[in-house]
Protein backbone atom coordinates (compact mmCIF):
# COMPACT_ATOMS: atom_id res chain seq x y z
CA UNK A 1 0.00 0.00 0.00
CA UNK A 2 1.10 3.72 -0.75
CA UNK A 3 1.01 4.45 2.71
CA UNK A 4 2.89 1.85 4.18
CA UNK A 5 5.61 3.19 5.67
CA UNK A 6 4.58 6.49 7.63
CA UNK A 7 2.15 3.88 9.23
CA UNK A 8 4.98 1.49 10.11
CA UNK A 9 7.59 4.35 11.78
CA UNK A 10 5.11 4.98 13.92
CA UNK A 11 5.41 1.17 15.25
CA UNK A 12 9.50 1.41 14.93
CA UNK A 13 8.68 5.14 16.77
CA UNK A 14 6.93 2.73 19.62
CA UNK A 15 9.82 0.27 19.96
CA UNK A 16 12.28 2.59 20.84
CA UNK A 17 9.78 4.32 23.64
CA UNK A 18 9.75 0.71 25.01
CA UNK A 19 13.43 0.68 25.12
CA UNK A 20 13.99 3.87 27.00
CA UNK A 21 10.94 2.79 29.63
CA UNK A 22 11.63 -0.36 30.47
CA UNK A 23 15.34 0.78 31.32
CA UNK A 24 14.23 3.58 33.92
CA UNK A 25 13.22 0.26 36.41
CA UNK A 26 16.62 -2.03 36.08
CA UNK A 27 18.18 -3.46 39.53
CA UNK A 28 20.46 -1.11 41.24
CA UNK A 29 23.38 -2.96 40.72
CA UNK A 30 22.49 -2.97 37.34
CA UNK A 31 23.43 -0.14 34.51
CA UNK A 32 19.59 1.06 33.67
CA UNK A 33 21.01 0.29 29.80
CA UNK A 34 22.39 -3.28 30.37
CA UNK A 35 21.09 -6.18 29.48
CA UNK A 36 20.54 -8.94 32.37
CA UNK A 37 22.28 -12.33 32.28
CA UNK A 38 19.02 -14.07 33.32
CA UNK A 39 15.35 -12.90 32.95
CA UNK A 40 14.44 -10.24 34.91
CA UNK A 41 10.54 -10.75 35.97
CA UNK A 42 10.37 -6.59 36.75
CA UNK A 43 12.05 -5.77 33.02
CA UNK A 44 9.16 -8.40 31.25
CA UNK A 45 6.60 -7.25 33.02
CA UNK A 46 7.28 -3.73 32.68
CA UNK A 47 8.30 -4.18 29.25
CA UNK A 48 4.58 -5.80 28.16
CA UNK A 49 2.78 -3.55 30.21
CA UNK A 50 4.66 -0.76 28.43
CA UNK A 51 4.67 -1.94 24.92
CA UNK A 52 0.82 -2.93 25.23
CA UNK A 53 -0.40 0.61 26.69
CA UNK A 54 2.03 2.10 23.71
CA UNK A 55 0.95 0.22 21.20
CA UNK A 56 -2.84 0.45 21.83
CA UNK A 57 -2.39 3.74 22.02
CA UNK A 58 -0.38 4.63 19.06
CA UNK A 59 -2.97 2.29 17.13
CA UNK A 60 -6.09 4.06 18.52
CA UNK A 61 -4.20 6.83 16.83
CA UNK A 62 -3.13 5.64 13.60
CA UNK A 63 -7.17 4.57 12.92
CA UNK A 64 -8.36 7.86 14.46
CA UNK A 65 -6.01 10.04 11.91
CA UNK A 66 -6.02 7.58 8.83
CA UNK A 67 -8.91 5.27 8.69
CA UNK A 68 -11.24 7.17 10.42
CA UNK A 69 -12.35 10.01 7.36
CA UNK A 70 -12.59 6.71 5.03
CA UNK A 71 -15.65 4.72 4.85
CA UNK A 72 -15.93 0.85 6.45
CA UNK A 73 -16.75 -2.06 4.55
CA UNK A 74 -16.86 -5.38 4.89
CA UNK A 75 -13.27 -7.35 5.44
CA UNK A 76 -12.07 -7.87 1.66
CA UNK A 77 -9.07 -8.38 -0.02
CA UNK A 78 -6.79 -6.08 -2.83
CA UNK A 79 -4.16 -7.15 -4.99
CA UNK A 80 -1.42 -4.62 -4.59
CA UNK A 81 1.23 -6.51 -6.26
CA UNK A 82 3.80 -4.64 -8.44
CA UNK A 83 2.12 -1.60 -7.36
CA UNK A 84 5.03 1.44 -6.90
CA UNK A 85 7.77 -0.56 -8.81
CA UNK A 86 7.95 -2.89 -6.16
CA UNK A 87 9.11 -0.14 -3.73
CA UNK A 88 5.91 -0.77 -1.47
CA UNK A 89 6.73 -4.16 -0.69
CA UNK A 90 10.29 -4.00 -0.14
CA UNK A 91 9.51 -1.98 2.48
CA UNK A 92 7.21 -4.36 3.92
CA UNK A 93 10.08 -6.74 4.03
CA UNK A 94 12.35 -3.95 5.55
CA UNK A 95 10.17 -2.88 8.25
CA UNK A 96 9.13 -6.37 9.47
CA UNK A 97 12.85 -7.13 9.94
CA UNK A 98 13.54 -3.80 11.70
CA UNK A 99 10.60 -4.58 14.00
CA UNK A 100 11.39 -8.09 15.01
CA UNK A 101 15.19 -6.98 15.30
CA UNK A 102 14.58 -4.22 17.50
CA UNK A 103 12.25 -6.39 19.54
CA UNK A 104 14.95 -9.15 19.98
CA UNK A 105 17.37 -6.44 21.43
CA UNK A 106 14.19 -5.03 24.29
CA UNK A 107 13.48 -8.77 24.87
CA UNK A 108 17.15 -9.57 25.75
CA UNK A 109 17.19 -6.38 27.79
CA UNK A 110 15.36 -8.05 30.03
CA UNK A 111 17.14 -11.43 30.60
CA UNK A 112 15.34 -13.10 28.32
CA UNK A 113 17.26 -16.50 26.29
CA UNK A 114 18.38 -15.68 23.20
CA UNK A 115 16.13 -18.37 21.48
CA UNK A 116 13.21 -17.51 23.26
CA UNK A 117 13.54 -13.61 22.34
CA UNK A 118 14.00 -14.81 18.95
CA UNK A 119 10.21 -16.04 18.41
CA UNK A 120 9.05 -13.86 20.29
CA UNK A 121 10.65 -10.69 18.56
CA UNK A 122 9.58 -12.72 15.53
CA UNK A 123 5.58 -12.61 16.69
CA UNK A 124 5.68 -8.99 17.15
CA UNK A 125 7.34 -8.19 14.06
CA UNK A 126 4.05 -10.05 12.11
CA UNK A 127 1.80 -8.73 14.98
CA UNK A 128 2.83 -5.35 13.88
CA UNK A 129 2.50 -5.56 10.46
CA UNK A 130 -0.61 -8.11 10.64
CA UNK A 131 -2.43 -4.94 12.83
CA UNK A 132 -2.27 -2.74 9.96
CA UNK A 133 -3.44 -5.22 7.36
CA UNK A 134 -6.37 -6.25 9.19
CA UNK A 135 -7.05 -2.35 9.27
CA UNK A 136 -6.71 -2.12 5.35
CA UNK A 137 -9.29 -4.81 5.21
CA UNK A 138 -12.01 -2.81 6.69
CA UNK A 139 -10.67 0.26 5.13
CA UNK A 140 -12.76 0.79 1.44
CA UNK A 141 -10.24 2.58 -0.35
CA UNK A 142 -7.78 -0.08 0.38
CA UNK A 143 -8.09 -3.66 1.56
CA UNK A 144 -6.01 -6.36 3.04
CA UNK A 145 -3.22 -7.72 1.15
CA UNK A 146 -1.47 -11.19 1.06
CA UNK A 147 1.37 -9.81 -0.75
CA UNK A 148 1.95 -7.82 1.84
CA UNK A 149 1.82 -10.46 4.03
CA UNK A 150 4.35 -13.06 2.25
CA UNK A 151 6.79 -9.91 2.36
CA UNK A 152 5.97 -9.09 6.01
CA UNK A 153 6.93 -12.92 6.68
CA UNK A 154 9.73 -13.25 4.58
CA UNK A 155 11.25 -10.33 6.72
CA UNK A 156 10.68 -11.82 9.58
CA UNK A 157 12.07 -15.22 8.63
CA UNK A 158 15.01 -13.01 7.37
CA UNK A 159 15.98 -12.02 10.89
CA UNK A 160 14.91 -15.78 12.46
CA UNK A 161 17.69 -17.38 10.00
CA UNK A 162 20.48 -15.08 10.64
CA UNK A 163 19.79 -15.51 14.01
CA UNK A 164 19.54 -18.83 13.68
CA UNK A 165 22.71 -19.98 11.47
CA UNK A 166 24.96 -17.05 12.96
CA UNK A 167 23.64 -15.88 16.12
CA UNK A 168 23.92 -12.45 15.07
CA UNK A 169 22.75 -10.28 12.56
CA UNK A 170 25.37 -9.60 10.01
CA UNK A 171 22.83 -8.08 7.38
CA UNK A 172 20.62 -5.60 8.26
CA UNK A 173 17.70 -3.11 6.48
CA UNK A 174 17.95 0.29 6.29
CA UNK A 175 16.23 3.38 4.37
CA UNK A 176 17.42 6.75 3.47
CA UNK A 177 15.79 9.42 1.72
CA UNK A 178 16.38 12.28 -0.17
CA UNK A 179 14.60 15.25 -0.77
CA UNK A 180 12.76 16.39 -4.38
CA UNK A 181 12.26 19.27 -5.77
CA UNK A 182 9.47 18.72 -8.20
CA UNK A 183 8.84 21.15 -10.98
CA UNK A 184 6.08 23.53 -11.47
CA UNK A 185 5.58 22.46 -14.86
CA UNK A 186 2.11 22.92 -15.83
CA UNK A 187 0.13 19.53 -17.10
CA UNK A 188 -3.28 19.74 -19.02
CA UNK A 189 -5.83 16.86 -18.50
CA UNK A 190 -6.69 14.70 -21.46
CA UNK A 191 -9.81 17.09 -22.42
CA UNK A 192 -7.19 20.13 -22.14
CA UNK A 193 -10.25 21.79 -19.75
CA UNK A 194 -8.42 21.44 -16.24
CA UNK A 195 -4.55 21.86 -15.78
CA UNK A 196 -2.48 21.23 -12.74
CA UNK A 197 1.21 20.35 -11.65
CA UNK A 198 3.52 17.62 -11.50
CA UNK A 199 4.55 19.45 -7.82
CA UNK A 200 0.99 19.66 -7.08
CA UNK A 201 0.66 16.01 -7.69
CA UNK A 202 3.33 15.32 -5.54
CA UNK A 203 2.07 16.90 -2.36
CA UNK A 204 -1.31 15.10 -2.33
CA UNK A 205 0.37 11.68 -2.95
CA UNK A 206 3.39 12.03 -0.48
CA UNK A 207 3.21 15.41 1.56
CA UNK A 208 4.57 18.73 1.27
CA UNK A 209 7.16 18.69 4.37
CA UNK A 210 10.21 16.68 4.30
CA UNK A 211 9.17 14.59 7.42
CA UNK A 212 6.40 13.44 6.03
CA UNK A 213 8.27 12.92 2.58
CA UNK A 214 10.63 11.31 4.33
CA UNK A 215 8.83 8.06 5.16
CA UNK A 216 5.79 8.55 2.24
CA UNK A 217 7.80 9.08 -0.81
CA UNK A 218 8.82 6.08 -2.97
CA UNK A 219 10.90 8.48 -5.40
CA UNK A 220 13.03 9.90 -2.58
CA UNK A 221 13.26 7.13 -0.85
CA UNK A 222 16.04 4.14 -1.45
CA UNK A 223 15.94 0.82 1.05
CA UNK A 224 19.36 -0.55 1.93
CA UNK A 225 20.52 -4.53 2.53
CA UNK A 226 23.61 -3.37 4.47
CA UNK A 227 26.24 -6.09 5.10
CA UNK A 228 28.62 -6.14 7.71
CA UNK A 229 31.99 -7.05 6.27
CA UNK A 230 34.28 -7.81 8.72
CA UNK A 231 31.72 -10.56 10.09
CA UNK A 232 31.61 -12.91 7.14
CA UNK A 233 35.65 -13.38 7.80
CA UNK A 234 36.22 -16.71 9.89
CA UNK A 235 39.03 -15.31 11.98
CA UNK A 236 37.54 -11.72 12.63
CA UNK A 237 40.27 -10.71 14.44
CA UNK A 238 42.72 -10.51 11.84
CA UNK A 239 40.46 -8.95 9.23
CA UNK A 240 41.57 -5.72 7.87
CA UNK A 241 38.47 -4.13 7.47
CA UNK A 242 36.96 -2.26 10.57
CA UNK A 243 34.28 -3.87 12.49
CA UNK A 244 32.14 -1.11 11.99
CA UNK A 245 32.74 -1.31 8.06
CA UNK A 246 29.59 -2.19 5.87
CA UNK A 247 28.81 -2.57 1.89
CA UNK A 248 25.43 -1.54 1.31
CA UNK A 249 22.98 -3.17 -1.37
CA UNK A 250 20.09 -0.41 -2.60
CA UNK A 251 17.13 -0.57 -4.24
CA UNK A 252 14.88 2.56 -5.27
CA UNK A 253 12.87 3.77 -8.31
CA UNK A 254 12.10 7.01 -9.90
CA UNK A 255 8.87 9.09 -11.89
CA UNK A 256 5.82 7.96 -10.25
CA UNK A 257 3.47 9.83 -9.82
CA UNK A 258 0.72 6.96 -9.26
CA UNK A 259 0.72 3.80 -8.27
CA UNK A 260 0.35 0.95 -11.36
CA UNK A 261 0.99 4.00 -13.86
CA UNK A 262 1.20 8.28 -14.14
CA UNK A 263 -2.46 8.37 -14.28
CA UNK A 264 -4.96 9.84 -12.41
CA UNK A 265 -8.04 11.42 -11.57
CA UNK A 266 -8.73 14.88 -9.94
CA UNK A 267 -12.81 15.44 -9.74
CA UNK A 268 -13.40 15.05 -12.99
CA UNK A 269 -10.56 15.93 -15.08
CA UNK A 270 -7.91 12.71 -15.84
CA UNK A 271 -4.02 12.97 -16.25
CA UNK A 272 -1.61 11.40 -18.33
CA UNK A 273 1.74 11.76 -18.19
CA UNK A 274 3.78 10.67 -21.37
CA UNK A 275 5.91 8.08 -20.70
CA UNK A 276 8.83 9.33 -22.79
CA UNK A 277 9.33 12.08 -20.94
CA UNK A 278 8.66 10.70 -17.38
CA UNK A 279 9.53 6.84 -18.07
CA UNK A 280 9.20 5.06 -14.28
CA UNK A 281 12.16 3.06 -13.85
CA UNK A 282 14.19 0.97 -11.15
CA UNK A 283 17.45 1.83 -9.72
CA UNK A 284 20.51 -0.24 -8.40
CA UNK A 285 22.73 1.14 -5.63
CA UNK A 286 26.21 -0.10 -4.65
CA UNK A 287 27.53 2.23 -1.72
CA UNK A 288 29.59 1.83 2.17
CA UNK A 289 27.52 1.97 5.36
CA UNK A 290 28.17 2.11 8.54
CA UNK A 291 26.55 -0.49 11.26
CA UNK A 292 26.34 1.76 14.57
CA UNK A 293 25.46 -0.99 16.39
CA UNK A 294 29.41 -2.32 16.24
CA UNK A 295 30.94 1.21 17.19
CA UNK A 296 33.07 1.23 19.61
CA UNK A 297 31.40 3.85 22.25
CA UNK A 298 32.46 3.65 25.63
CA UNK A 299 29.06 5.68 27.13
CA UNK A 300 26.26 3.62 27.37
CA UNK A 301 23.37 6.00 27.04
CA UNK A 302 25.46 7.36 23.74
CA UNK A 303 25.68 3.65 22.39
CA UNK A 304 22.06 2.69 23.06
CA UNK A 305 20.75 6.20 21.01
CA UNK A 306 23.27 5.69 18.13
CA UNK A 307 22.07 1.81 18.00
CA UNK A 308 18.66 3.24 17.89
CA UNK A 309 19.48 5.19 14.88
CA UNK A 310 20.83 1.93 13.24
CA UNK A 311 17.94 1.87 10.62
CA UNK A 312 19.25 5.01 9.02
CA UNK A 313 21.67 4.78 6.01
CA UNK A 314 24.49 7.45 6.16
CA UNK A 315 25.24 9.13 3.46
CA UNK A 316 27.99 8.04 1.09
CA UNK A 317 29.44 7.61 -2.49
CA UNK A 318 27.12 5.23 -4.72
CA UNK A 319 27.12 3.20 -7.88
CA UNK A 320 23.42 3.18 -9.80
CA UNK A 321 22.40 1.06 -12.23
CA UNK A 322 18.83 1.48 -13.52
CA UNK A 323 16.66 0.01 -15.99
CA UNK A 324 17.08 2.84 -18.49
CA UNK A 325 20.43 1.36 -19.55
CA UNK A 326 22.44 4.25 -17.51
CA UNK A 327 25.50 4.13 -14.91
CA UNK A 328 26.35 6.91 -12.59
CA UNK A 329 28.28 7.26 -9.98
CA UNK A 330 26.96 9.99 -7.33
CA UNK A 331 29.92 11.52 -4.78
CA UNK A 332 27.05 11.67 -2.10
CA UNK A 333 24.02 10.20 -1.92
CA UNK A 334 21.17 9.47 0.78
Amino acid sequence: MFKFNIRNLVFWFTLFLCRAAFAQQSPPKLHFLEPSDTLNKSRLWLSAATGTAVYGGFAVILWNAWYKNFPITKFHTFNDFGEWQDMDKIGHFSTAFIEANYSFKGAIWTGMKRRKAMWVAAGIGMGLQMTVEVMDGFSEPWGFSWSDVALNTLGVSFFVAQELVWQEQRIIMKISSTPRNYPNKVIHSVDGGSTTTLSARADELYGGGYATSFFKDYNAQTLWASANIRSFFKNKKNSRFPGWLNVAFGYGAENMYGGFGNSWSVEDAQYVLDPAAYPRYRQFFLSFDVDMSRLKIRKRWLKTLVGALNWIKIPAPVLEVNTLGKVKFRPIYW
